[in-house]
C-alpha cells in the first residue's frame, strides 16, 4: 500500500510539472510513512518539505499543488490534507484495505520477496568451541543465525547456514589437559588442577569415558596422551553439540573443520595471498598483517615469532574459502565480546580483493538467565553455568526461541524462566501461540455449525467495516515490509514484535466482536479475515523456528 500511495504521488507531481504548476520535473527524495497518531491518516509523505528546495516554493503551496493532482482513478483516497509544515496526511477509504485479504489468502508466500535476486549468502553463527557444552548465551546466538537465514531465504537470497569448528589451537590442548589431569586423579594420582584448566562436570565424566575409548591408553607418555584426550573429548562434546542443537530446531548445511585448512594448506595459501598484496610484513621474527591499512587500531600477527599461526590466521584462510565457495556475502555471528576483533577481519576481507561491504558481522549481546529472581552465573571455566538443553527442556523449544528474539541482540536480555513457562498472556510466545490456536478452535466449531470451506465471498468481506476490523487488516498488510526490513537490517526480533503487535489486534478485536454469530454471511466474512491472521501468525512464526499449533 505504501509502494501505491508513493506512486500516486509521483503521477501527481509529473501531472502538475506537465500542467506548469510546478517548475520542474525533478522528484525530491521523499518518505510514506505510517504516522504514529491514528488520527493523522493512514499514510504521511514529507514530499513538500523535501520538494521545496527543489521547486523554489514553500512546502504548503507544493502540497496544495500536489494533492489537486493526484489522480485516485480507484478511488482509494477518502481524503488528503495538509499538516504542520507541509505533511500531507492520507486517509484511505476502509473498502480500500479489503482487497488485501484475498491477496493473503491466495499467495501461500505472502510477505516473500526477490530481494535478494538469488545471490549466494551464508549465516556462519554458534560456532562454540567444543571445550564444552552449549550454554544459555549461544542458544540466543543460534536463534537469530537460524531465524535470520530462513528470513533471508524467504526474501530471494540462497542460504547456507554453517558451523565453524574450532577445532585447533590451545584451547584444544588445555581440554585435552583437563581430562587428562581429571584422569590421574580417579586413580589416586596427586594433582594440582590448573585455574586454566576446565573445571565442569562434564570433564570429570569424560575422564572416565577416555580410556574405554582409546585402546592402549596407558602406553602413551604424557604428551600423546593430552593429545588424545583432546581428539576424544572434543569429538564427544562436538556430537553433544550437535544433538542439543538439533533438538532445539537448529540445522546446519555445513559443519566446517579448522583443521582442514591446515591440512588443505590454505592458511599458508591465504597468507602467501596477502604477502603478495604487500599487505604483510616480518618484524621481531613474527608475520604481521596491516590491519591498520583497514582502519584496525594495530597491526596484527598471523604467525608468532616461533612459527606458530594464530586464530587470526586461521581466520583469514578461512574467509577467503568462503568467497572461494562463490559466496556473494557473509554474516557473521558472534558473541559481543568480539568487538575488537571486527576491524581486523573486516581488513582481511578487503585485503583479500573483496569489499568490506561483502562481510556483516552481527553481534550478540549476553543473556541474564534469572532464576528465583537472581542472575545464575555462567562460566565454562568454573563450571557453574546452565546449559542451553537445560533451559529449553525446562521451558519449552518454542518459549527459549521466541524469547530470546524478543530483543534486539545489540541489547542485553533478561530471560525469566518462570515467565517462559507461564501459560498466561503474559508470556509472550503464548501470547501468540494462542491466537493461531483460538483461530483454529473457531475453524473446528465453524465445521460443526455447518459452515463449509472460507471462501473469498465478496458480499461476506465488505460486511467489513468495524474498525477493529478495519485496523486488523491494516496490521496483515504491514507484514510484508517487516519481513522486507528484517531482512534489509538483518533483525529477526522486527518479526518478534511484529507478532506480538497482530496478536494485540486480534484480541482486541475478539474481545469485541463476535466471529461465529447469527449472520452466515457476516460469520464468512470474519471468519475470512481470521484465517488470513491465522496464516501471517504461522508463516510469522516459521521464520523465528516457532511452532504454530492447532489448540493449546
Amino acid at each position: 500500500m505504501k509502494e501505491t500511495i508513493r506512486a500516486l504521488i509521483k503521477d501527481a507531481a509529473r501531472a502538475a510539472h506537465g500542467s506548469g504548476n510546478l517548475p520542474s520535473d525533478a522528484l525530491p527524495v521523499f518518505e510514506v510513512e505510517e504516522p504514529r497518531i491514528k488520527t493523522h491518516g493512514d499514510f504521511a509523505t514529507n514530499f513538500a518539505m523535501t520538494g521545496a528546495s527543489v521547486y523554489k516554493m514553500a512546502p504548503r503551496a507544493v502540497a496544495e499543488i500536489l494533492i489537486r493532482h493526484i489522480n485516485d482513478k480507484d478511488n482509494l483516497i477518502d481524503k488528503a490534507e495538509i499538516a504542520g509544515p507541509g505533511f500531507i496526511n492520507f486517509f484511505l477509504n476502509n473498502a480500500t484495505w479489503l482487497p488485501l485479504l484475498e491477496a493473503v489468502h491466495t499467495r501461500q508466500d505472502f510477505g516473500a520477496c526477490d530481494l535478494g535476486q538469488g545471490k549466494k549468502i551464508m549465516v556462519e553463527f554458534v560456532s562454540a568451541n567444543p571445550t564444552g557444552p552449549l550454554h544459555v548465551g549461544h542458544g540466543r546466538g543460534a536463534a537469530v543465525g537460524d531465524s535470520l537465514a530462513n528470513i533471508l531465504a524467504f526474501c530471494g537470497w540462497q542460504v547456507e547456514k554453517e558451523y565453524y569448528v574450532n577445532d585447533a589451537g590451545n584451547q584444544m590442548m588445555t581440554l585435552g589437559r583437563s581430562v587428562y589431569l581429571r584422569r590421574r586423579e580417579f586413580r589416586g594420582e596427586p594433582v594440582v588442577f590448573p585455574a586454566d584448566c576446565y573445571q565442569g562436570d562434564y570433564i570429570q565424566q569424560l575422564a572416565r569415558e577416555v580410556d574405554a575409548a582409546v585402546p592402549g591408553f596407558d602406553s602413551l607418555d604424557e604428551t600423546a596422551a593430552i593429545i588424545a584426550c583432546a581428539a576424544f573429548a572434543g569429538e564427544k562434546i562436538l556430537d553433544g553439540i550437535r544433538r542439543d542443537l538439533a533438538d532445539f530446531g537448529i540445522g546446519f548445511d555445513s559443519w566446517f573443520s579448522e583443521k582442514a585448512l591446515f591440512e588443505n594448506n590454505a592458511v599458508a595459501d591465504a597468507l602467501d595471498t596477502i604477502r603478495g598484496k604487500q599487505f604483510a610484513y616480518e618484524a621481531d621474527g613474527a608475520l604481521w598483517f596491516r590491519s591498520t591499512d583497514f582502519g584496525d587500531v594495530k597491526d596484527r600477527v598471523v604467525v608468532r615469532n616461533n612459527g606458530e599461526t594464530t586464530y587470526f590466521a586461521s581466520d583469514i584462510a578461512y574467509h577467503k574459502n568462503k568467497f572461494d565457495r562463490g559466496f556473494d556475502r557473509l554474516i557473521d555471528i558472534w558473541g559481543a565480546d568480539h568487538h575488537g576483533y571486527i576491524p581486523r577481519v573486516k581488513g582481511a576481507v578487503q585485503a583479500l580483493g573483496r569489499s568490506s561491504d561483502d562481510i556483516d558481522v552481527i553481534l550478540v549481546q549476553l543473556v541474564n538467565l534469572m532464576r528465583d529472581k537472581s542472575p545464575v552465573s555462567m562460566s565454562t571455566r568454573s563450571g557453574t553455568f546452565v546449559t542451553l538443553r537445560e533451559v529449553f527442556e525446562e521451558v519449552g523449544v518454542d518459549a527459549a526461541r521466541f524469547i530470546f528474539l524478543s530483543r534486539h541482540y545489540d541489547s542485553p536480555l533478561d530471560f525469566d524462566l518462570e515467565l517462559a513457562k507461564k501459560k498466561s498472556n503474559d508470556n509472550p510466545v503464548y501470547y501468540v501461540q494462542y491466537v493461531h490456536a483460538r483461530i483454529s478452535s473457531m475453524l473446528r466449531k465453524a465445521g460443526e455449525m455447518g459452515i463449509g470451506e472460507v471462501s473469498p465471498d465478496n458480499r461476506a468481506v465488505a460486511r467489513l467495516v468495524e474498525p477493529e476490523e478495519i485496523d486488523l487488516i491494516k496490521a496483515v498488510a504491514r507484514y510484508p515490509e517487516v519481513v522486507r526490513i528484517a531482512a534489509t537490517q538483518m533483525e529477526p526480533h522486527r518479526i518478534t514484535f511484529y507478532l506480538m503487535d497482530l496478536a494485540a489486534g486480534f484480541h482486541a478485536y475478539y474481545n469485541r466482536h463476535k466471529v461465529l454469530g447469527d449472520d452466515p454471511e457476516l460469520s464468512m466474512g470474519r471468519l475470512y479475515l481470521v484465517c488470513a491472521v491465522k496464516k501471517i501468525i504461522k508463516n510469522g512464526l516459521a521464520l523465528l523456528g516457532v511452532s504454530a499449533p492447532e489448540s493449546m
